[in-house]
This record gives structure tokens, sequence and C-alpha cells, in this order.
């Protein structure tokens, strides 16, 4: 995959828009948008890509080679859970804790 791919997943990912990013990394909004259409004029240097690693909760290895998945993903089951989406705001990474908890909670909930 390539730097811009891996960007724009990480942003759908972290729930986050190009000018969020642009905004909390200090980086001009044209640059990311540079960065997402995969410009080769136009590559991070190494400090950029290490805020932006930063602000998504990732690494730099990740944005070039992609997020592995052995991360963690969450199962389809609580994809559209409300829960899921609240815990994930908390830990976005730990994905083993917020399944945990999310079962618990989910235990929790009256039948229908």
């Amino acid at each position: 995959m390539s730097f811009g791919k891996n960007l724009r997943d990480a942003l759908e990912l972290a729930n986050l828009r190009q000018a969020d990013l642009a905004r909390k990394t200090g980086i001009n909004i044209k640059s990311i948008e540079n960065y997402i259409k995969n410009d080769s004029k136009t590559i991070p240097s190494a400090d950029k890509a290490v805020k932006i690693a930063r602000v998504l909760g990732i690494t730099v290895e990740d944005l070039v080679y992609g997020q592995s998945n052995n991360k963690g993903e969450i199962p389809n089951k609580y994809r559209n859970s409300r829960i899921i989406a609240v815990i994930s705001k908390l830990d976005k990474y730990n994905f083993e804790a917020i399944i945990s908890i999310a079962n618990a909670l989910l235990a929790l909930q009256p039948k229908k």
C-alpha cells in the first residue's frame, strides 16, 4: 500500500478529517492533501511523519507499510455498536480491551 492510502485509512480509523490532522499537527492542509493524493513530489519529512503518526496514534512504520491486521480488527458484530464507538475513542488501538469491555456492557443490556 502507498503512504497516501495508509494515511487515508488511518484518518478514517481515527475518525479525523484532513483539516483536523492539519490543525493538530501544524502541517499545512495542502501538504496533507498532497500526501493523501500520493503526489511523489510531496513526501513528508521524518519529523512531519512522526507528528502525523502521533496524532493518529500509530507508528511511522504503519504509515509507510500499512497497519498490520494483527493489531486487532473489531469483529463485524460490533461495528455499528454505540458502545464500541464510545470506547474506541478512549483507546483506539487496544482492541482486546475494547472487545472485553464491549462484551461486558452488551451482556448487561436488556434483551430486546
